[in-house]
This record gives structure tokens, sequence and C-alpha cells, in this order.
């Protein structure tokens, strides 16, 4: 997780999807309308549809995670 955090927000790599992260797994449950937290392997699976910009498709599922705290 750290070494995916460091590719994305310091060296800015355009193709990183961090699928360990909670705030990716919980946006991507919200965004999917799945009940139940998705396996890190499924959103990888599901993920390669979005390169080579999965870094772009991790920032729109953590804005959908924070949306759900309001």
């Amino acid at each position: 997780w750290t070494v995916e955090m460091l590719l994305i927000f310091k060296l800015g790599r355009p193709d990183v999807l961090p699928a360990d992260d909670f705030g990716v797994r919980n946006g991507f449950r919200l965004a999917y309308r799945k009940r139940e937290l998705p396996h890190p392997k499924n959103v990888l699976a599901h993920g390669e549809r979005w390169r080579p910009y999965r870094t772009a498709a991790a920032w729109y599922l953590w804005r959908v995670a924070d949306r759900d705290k309001q």
C-alpha cells in the first residue's frame, strides 16, 4: 500500500490501482452497488478495463467513498 501511494502521489504514475486500500474497495462497492466489500483480487480484475488510467479510477473511487460519508 505504501509503495502504491508513493507511486501515485510523489511520482505521479498514471496506472496504479491500490486494490488493498479500504477507500478504493469501499468506493467500488458503492459505485457498483455491491452489498459486501469486494476482495482486492476482484477490484484488480475489474480494474484492467481502466488501464492505463487506473490512478484516475482510484481517485474517483475515493471520491465516491468520501461522498458516502457526508
